[in-house]
Order: C-alpha cells, then structure tokens, then sequence
C-alpha cells in the first residue's frame, strides 16, 4: 500500500460541498481533522488506553484549537462584499 493510500485510510477526508471559499475549505478540513482526532480519542478511552479525564482534556485542547481557526478564518462574520442574500446572512 503505498504512502498516499494508508494516509487515505488513517485520515480520510469527504468532499466539501458548501460555499467554495478558500477560509471555508481550511475550515473544513480543520474539522474533519477534529472529528477524526476526536474519534481515535474516543476509541482509545472505550480501550482503556484513555482515562475519561485524559479524554476530557484532549477533546477539550482539540476544540479550543478549532474554535481558534474559526476566528482566525473569521468563519461566520459577513464579509465586506457580502449581499445580504445566502448562507451567510443566517450565520449572523
């Protein structure tokens, strides 16, 4: 298997989809990388290799990082050119 397809499989990432902006697809794969990093958390505290704390604090690091790309991709402010129609209207 070569390096490109096991990292294919360790980290699989799904088609974005939504408003095609380049701060929407860093978002997007910030948070398919959260999930992915929440799920091995997950499995590893349902192991016993995690203490439910150890877990705790984990996911909680992993969110506090995301919720920082939010702000810094400025994820849901409306943009200076923003028409007041579509998805970004409801985010405000």
């Amino acid at each position: 298997m070569s390096n490109q397809n096991q990292l294919g499989f360790l980290f699989p990432r799904s088609r974005y989809r939504g408003n095609v902006r380049p701060e929407n697809l860093v978002f997007n794969a910030n948070l398919q990388e959260f999930a992915q990093r929440v799920s091995y958390i997950s499995n590893l505290e349902t192991g016993g290799k995690l203490t439910p704390e150890e877990s705790y604090k984990e996911i909680k690091a992993l969110w506090k990082e995301l919720k920082r790309s939010k702000k810094s991709l400025g994820i849901g402010k409306v943009s200076p050119f923003h028409d007041g129609n579509g998805p970004e209207a409801e985010a405000s």
